[in-house]
């Protein structure tokens, strides 16, 4: 299952050569993992993005889908493909790790952590 939210692009999201700047991809991104995941003590570990289209107008909101590509002990892969009008504009994966509060150091997943991020889990992406 992939949980599929929307993101506004705000005007200043553009930058001087008219398309969205490649840094708020990743903007887009964050907001999407927070609207599947909520407040999860994780961090980023790792971030890579493929541009496949520009985005080239404000105002609009581009569709975000998001999926868990696999789950380890403490970390886990989210893939998010970001698509205006049904063209695939970028492909995000991202490596999160979740942290303790108390020790800012790695934890591993809870089960309830483990269960929620299974019912995303696509076995090809």
């Amino acid at each position: 299952m992939k949980f599929t939210s929307q993101q506004y692009v705000r005007w200043d999201d553009l930058d001087a050569m008219g398309h969205v700047n490649h840094a708020k991809y990743l903007t887009y991104a964050q907001e999407a993992r927070f609207a599947m995941l909520g407040v999860f003590n994780m961090v980023v570990a790792r971030a890579e993005a493929d541009y496949k289209a520009p985005i080239a107008e404000g105002n609009i909101y581009i569709d975000v889908s998001t999926w868990v590509e696999s789950i380890g002990n403490s970390s886990f892969i989210l893939v998010y493909e970001l698509s205006n009008n049904a063209t695939l504009c970028s492909r995000i994966k991202t490596v999160q790790v979740c942290v303790s509060q108390d020790t800012k150091s790695s934890r591993p997943l809870s089960d309830l952590q483990r269960e929620e991020l299974s019912k995303y889990l696509e076995t090809q992406s």
